[in-house]
């Protein structure tokens, strides 16, 4: 027991804490042994929590004055930002804080896919992350809709048709999703609803997540088992706090920059124009963070297979931990699967500039091209790469290479010929 660990004084927390210990709880918290060579790439859990909890405290509060009905949603969002006091800052907050919420994701899901972190034995983990990104998908595409603005109406007519490609079944889904025949007051009530429902039952998982990541513990740039506690870790309060603290710091201030410089920069000028149902936009698009998807969706000719090929690039990656078969979880000792990496990551930019563009001509060719390697990279690549790569020796500790020089790089070299 560490020497600053809190225990009840009285008669009442003790017996409080004995049948549900929350007062003891912190303990775990601060003395949760941490691998010391985390890097800022492991930052960002912390920063979603604060995403995550930002946008319900927003949200919450624009409910209180948002009318969920389709004669008066626009105007009630004129009206946040006008008459609210600061509605409109609360509003920006909200708005650029869904921007904010998948830069980070992105990134968290983009340094699990470089260092492994989706391997053996944190299978349950990744895939309950998979989970809270779809469910966050879900969340934006419906608090986009919300505004009722000429991007809203369309984007959610265009987006719940694609349910009429679902046979037999797909007519009634749409028509249920409508709540009659067309986009109306209906749709917008329970896109509504889902929406203020949605952000708590990704809370829910979030701590569900964060309660599966205690039982293997963190991953590390190494990629290798650590034994808890030892050397090679430190507890999380002070160390890993601190660093967590400093980098929420530094990206509170790129959201602050553009909610108070740029709050508009990262939306669609159409989304400010009442919503229309005589008047299709010349270019219907979602928000940035959808984009590589809906690049994947019009990339396919059939309408039911654009469908299934977007689904099926986001659940891909539920089941990674299983087509990447390398033994070795780190890209740092991984040299090809290191260069294929930054394939994908520039593949993902390409599909996100295609999907933003006019589904036609060039663009359209290299959406193709670019979904097709998308789909190569996971499900072929991957799994080769598993077999045939010649992967570097790794460490013994996560200490050792440092206090033991290239000594400990050796004692691998020989510990990895007695192993074959």
């Amino acid at each position: 027991m560490s020497d600053h660990e809190y225990t009840p004084s009285s008669k009442v927390g003790k017996w409080f804490n004995d049948r549900l210990p929350l007062l003891t709880l912190a303990n775990h918290l601060t003395d949760y042994p941490t691998p010391k060579n985390l890097n800022y790439w492991w930052t960002f859990g912390g920063i979603l929590t604060f995403c995550l909890i930002t946008q319900i405290v927003t949200g919450l509060t624009l409910a209180m004055h948002y009318i969920a009905h389709a004669d008066m949603a626009f105007e009630s969002v004129e009206h946040i930002m006008r008459d609210v006091n600061y509605g409109w800052l609360i509003r920006y907050i909200h708005a650029n804080g869904a921007s904010m919420f998948f830069l980070a994701v992105y990134i968290h899901i983009f340094r699990s896919l470089f260092y492994g972190s989706y391997k053996s034995p944190r299978e349950i983990i990744w895939i309950i992350g998979i989970i809270i990104y779809l469910l966050m998908m879900a969340a934006a595409f419906m608090g986009y809709v919300l505004p009722w603005g000429q991007m809203s109406f369309w984007g959610a007519t265009v987006i719940t048709n694609l349910f009429s490609a679902i046979p037999l079944v797909g007519e009634g889904i749409v028509t249920w999703l409508w709540g009659g025949y067309s986009v109306d007051n209906p749709t917008l009530t329970r896109f509504f609803t889902l929406h203020y429902l949605i952000p708590f039952l990704i809370l829910g998982l979030v701590v569900l997540h964060i309660w599966a990541l205690h039982v293997p513990g963190n991953n590390n740039p190494v990629g290798i088992d650590i034994k808890k506690p030892s050397k090679d870790t430190v507890p999380f309060h002070p160390y890993i706090v601190i660093k967590d603290g400093f980098a929420l710091l530094m990206f509170m201030i790129v959201f602050a920059f553009f909610v108070f410089y740029s709050p508009n920069i990262l939306g669609h000028a159409d989304n400010y124009i009442e919503a229309n149902p005589m008047v299709t936009p010349a270019h219907i698009v979602p928000e940035w963070y959808l984009l590589p998807f809906y690049a994947i969706l019009r990339s396919v000719p059939d309408k039911l297979l654009g469908v299934v090929a977007m689904l099926s690039a986001i659940l891909i990656l539920a089941v990674l931990p299983w087509l990447d078969t390398s033994k070795i979880r780190s890209a740092v000792f991984r040299p090809l699967y290191k260069q294929f990496y930054w394939i994908l990551v520039a593949d993902v930019l390409i599909l996100g500039y295609m999907g933003a563009m006019p589904a036609e001509g060039l663009y359209l060719l290299i959406a193709r091209v670019a979904t097709a390697y998308y789909f190569l990279h996971f499900l072929i690549i991957l799994p080769v790469l598993g077999f045939k790569e010649k992967t570097l020796p790794i460490p013994l500790s996560i200490t050792e290479p440092v206090l033991g020089g290239s000594g400990n790089l050796a004692m691998a070299k020989n510990k990895e010929s007695i192993d074959k």
